[in-house]
């Protein structure tokens, strides 16, 4: 179990929350992602990656992290969202100094590439927010926003979901870490590596074939992380391709194949990942899942 949590302050209208691109650059303005945190009373800060370019990274290696430990330092900020994934984090986190951070936290939100982050502040014992980015706002359900405003701003946040054929049935409570499977499997073996065990497991991923998706899972599997699991929780698997000789599971099947005889409830389908209803969720804080044959529940 994680020692006691040093949660950052939940946010208040009037204070200042950044944008930055610590991986790949953005295809178009972000409008309308400013004008929603300013609609939520937040006062908006660019960085410069937000229009820097090089290559498909959002400026080189230097300034994304020049722009991420600047917000990471300034005391006034007090959220940093990444403005969207794509590759470039895992380039630049081992030139990012957490110290300043660690003494006083904030708000960390993204998801997909920014699994790097979660991981590596989850040894932090710092809750982060997996959720929608300002590159995904035009496409964003209300509800997936919605949830998001009620993360950063300390509202109760609770999903109740339909019941799913392939779930495993279950009640535990327990810290919750994740985000994207690629990016969990990476970041093994190196410093930024989240301990699973006793944990609440979160998984997503996008565009990854049949047979990657049961690499990944097999590595968890024999690398004991998912052995030593209270739950898990499945999110979209979205863009999921075959070859043209079929493998010959689903994603679902893929994982049971290699999680169900761990005997832990385990939820599919749950509303986060890339996609449009992408859900806030916060990683680090102890959870409430209930797993049953008429519906599922997850309680922060």
């Amino acid at each position: 179990m994680l020692s006691t949590l040093n949660t950052p302050p939940y946010l208040k209208k009037g204070d200042k929350i950044a944008i930055t691109c610590p991986a790949k650059k953005l295809p178009h303005d972000i409008h309308s992602a400013i004008a929603l945190l300013e609609s939520w009373g937040l006062e908006v800060v660019l960085g410069e990656t937000v229009y820097a370019s090089h290559y498909q990274f959002a400026g080189d290696d230097q300034l994304r992290t020049k722009d991420l430990q600047r917000f990471l330092d300034d005391a006034e900020i007090k959220a940093i969202v990444a403005a969207r994934g794509g590759y470039g984090t895992i380039r630049i986190i081992d030139q990012v100094d957490f110290s300043l951070f660690s003494q006083n936290p904030k708000w960390l939100i993204g998801f997909s590439d920014i699994t790097v982050l979660h991981s590596h502040i989850h040894n932090l014992n710092i809750p982060t927010i997996h959720g929608q980015m300002p590159l995904n706002v035009p496409d964003a359900t209300k509800p997936s926003l919605e949830s998001l405003r009620k993360a950063l701003f300390g509202e109760s946040l609770e999903y109740l979901l339909d019941p799913n054929t392939y779930n495993t049935l279950g009640e535990v409570t327990a810290p919750l870490i994740g985000g994207n499977l690629s990016l969990l499997v990476m970041m093994m073996g190196s410093v930024s590596e989240m301990d699973f065990k006793g944990k609440i497991l979160f998984i997503e991923d996008v565009g990854e074939y049949l047979y990657a998706v049961d690499r990944m899972m097999w590595n968890l599997r024999r690398s004991g992380k998912l052995e030593g699991l209270a739950g898990l929780i499945v999110g979209g698997f979205t863009g999921i391709k075959d070859n043209d000789d079929p493998f010959g599971q689903n994603v679902e099947e893929i994982i049971l194949n290699v999680a169900q005889e761990y005997h832990y409830p385990i939820c599919f389908g749950f509303p986060a990942g890339h996609l449009s209803d992408n859900h806030a969720i916060i990683f680090g804080k102890n959870v409430y899942l209930n797993v049953s044959a008429e519906s599922v529940q997850l309680r922060f």
